[in-house]
């Protein structure tokens, strides 16, 4: 079984916990709020290495549903979502701070968790644990790791065991806690019942440390230095990158068999979260085995989400099936809730069955260079080029639809690209402009309010397919090995844009953007995915029709399909 020798890897030296307002180790059970409050439980594993986990529970009450979150982010609660992104906070209903109307988080919520004291009053437990490492619990420090998920499998079977649960045990929580549980369930732990992964990526090379094989420099950077507090070894998982540029067996330990989960699950995401959760939530939902399993996709922001009280309704029907088993508390949901957007926090909800969507119609554009063009027809041959070191060249190609056009799913972006150099680092985006020709702007990455429709990443040395997995709408590359552009001739490459939802009404424009770096960089902020060492020099060439037929490929929704 796992342990901290088992995989080659690298340590960083740790923060002192006390630097992350660690109040220490101090076991103790008091009586709060009508809760049993017990912070600092041993639980050992089964290599005789204690982790340390608080306990919530509503006084005088036994079998009892638990819920589990699992994480290195200190289940001390060590500081307020308002405190940490007083930006990211807003949404259509305001912010996620203790004391706003309609939102609930109390003292007692861990970063991006459960607010034990909702879940106590609806009769369940809650369970906070310190991953092995983190904080005061023992071991050394790994992150995504087969023994995270070995810990969180005997974590499940301890809180199931207590004589006060009813041996029914949920996981839930946001991003790394969404993580854990996708992670968690793989090992098919007996008594876990359900999972609620709340956007969080599954897949840790493709969907948030080597986007299209780019390795992602600031937010990892950052998340490292704000989450390394231990008193033993951290893995450092920056320098790991670096050493491990494909996804080989180091990155295969640390992504899990999806198909092996089989626990109902709700999964939640927005489709702003492009470089971390988007595309993570949504495979996680594809894969997984599991026979009950419900996705839902909002355009809105994702912290303020997950504590609306229409979400806290959602969450306990699913866990009151599940892990209460009662009488009356059915979910006859429909497997997908998505919002189709149609500008920022205007969009439609709707009921849908399958992923990709029933009615979906792949639609190719084709590029056109001479006129900066998207056409239905394949055009003559043209090229256009830019500066690929200079982060305000781009290359964009647009299209005024003529008639409603929704487009909801994963794009692919087929280019003939020469580069003057062996390599290309290339970064796609998808944009909406309305008839008045003024950009569109969407939620982004938790934070802003400025994105695009969806992003699109490749380094071209990377644009091996696995044939298997790939499908026209969604070009699947195995990132096993680099195999070097010939200088100065056109070569095909096919660039994965991340999912999205999209409502395009008749004299809308959409377009199609290329460059050498990112779009989207927020200057200041740490805690935004970036990508600031692209292997570019010199120009770019994409060359459009004739025998290099670039194009786009639309997942258009046929709404008279069926």
């Amino acid at each position: 079984m796992p342990n901290d020798e088992s995989f080659e890897t690298l340590y960083r030296l740790p923060i002192p916990p006390e630097e992350g307002r660690y109040p220490g180790l101090a076991p103790s059970r008091r009586v709060e709020h009508g809760l049993i409050v017990e912070r600092d439980v041993a639980v050992p594993m089964r290599d005789g290495v204690v982790l340390r986990v608080d306990v919530f529970r509503p006084e005088g009450q036994s079998d009892l549903p638990v819920l589990f979150t699992y994480s290195p982010y200190g289940k001390h609660a060590r500081k307020g979502f308002h405190m940490l992104y007083p930006q990211a906070g807003q949404d259509d209903r305001g912010f996620v701070d203790p004391g706003t109307t309609g939102v609930s988080v109390s003292h007692y919520t861990v970063w991006e968790g459960p607010d034990p004291l909702y879940w106590c009053n609806q009769g369940f437990a809650v369970v906070n644990a310190d991953s092995r490492g983190s904080w005061g619990s023992e071991g050394s420090l790994t992150f995504h790791s087969p023994q995270e998920a070995a810990d969180g499998y005997d974590m499940v079977e301890w809180a199931a065991g207590r004589p006060w649960s009813n041996g029914r045990v949920g996981m839930t929580g946001v991003s790394y806690l969404a993580w854990s549980q996708w992670n968690v369930a793989a090992t098919r732990p007996p008594h876990l019942y359900a999972i609620n992964p709340w956007e969080g990526y599954s897949d840790p090379y493709r969907d948030i440390s080597m986007q299209g094989g780019i390795r992602e420099t600031r937010f990892r950077g950052w998340w490292i230095e704000s989450t390394a507090y231990s008193r033993n070894r951290v893995e450092d998982v920056v320098e790991l990158c670096k050493q491990h540029p494909h996804f080989d067996a180091y990155w295969q330990a640390r992504t899990p068999d999806l198909s092996k989960i089989e626990v109902p699950l709700y999964a939640v995401v927005d489709w702003g979260d492009h470089g971390i959760h988007t595309r993570g939530t949504i495979e996680g939902f594809k894969q997984a085995g599991s026979r009950d399993k419900w996705l839902e996709v909002h355009g809105r922001m994702k912290w303020p989400y997950y504590y609306r009280p229409e979400s806290l309704d959602r969450q306990l029907e699913f866990f009151t099936t599940f892990l209460k088993e009662a009488p009356g508390a059915t979910l006859d949901w429909p497997r997908l809730n998505i919002e189709v957007r149609e500008s920022h926090f205007v969009g439609e909800v709707r009921a849908e069955n399958t992923w990709p969507l029933e009615g979906t119609v792949s639609t190719p554009l084709f590029l056109d260079a001479a006129a900066g063009a998207l056409a239905k027809d394949l055009p003559a041959a043209s090229s256009l080029s830019y500066d690929s070191e200079n982060p305000q060249d781009f290359l964009e190609f647009s299209v005024d639809l003529d008639e409603d056009t929704e487009v909801t799913g994963t794009m692919s972006l087929q280019l003939w690209v020469e580069s003057e150099t062996d390599e290309a680092d290339l970064f796609v985006a998808v944009e909406k402009f309305d008839r008045d020709g003024v950009r569109v702007p969407f939620p982004f990455q938790s934070m802003f309010h400025d994105g695009p429709v969806a992003l699109g990443w490749l380094r071209a040395s990377h644009r091996d397919l696995d044939v298997e997995r790939s499908t026209p709408l969604q070009p699947w590359h195995t990132h096993a090995r680099s195999v070097p552009l010939e200088p100065g001739r056109p070569t095909l490459v096919d660039i994965e844009i991340w999912p999205s939802s999209t409502l395009f009404r008749a004299g809308e424009r959409l377009a199609v953007r290329v460059k050498g770096s990112d779009y989207y960089t927020y200057p200041g902020v740490p805690a935004v995915i970036h990508h600031q060492e692209p292997r570019n020099a010199g120009r770019h060439t994409v060359h459009t029709g004739g025998d290099h037929p670039s194009r786009l490929l639309l997942p258009v929704i046929n709404h008279s399909a069926g």
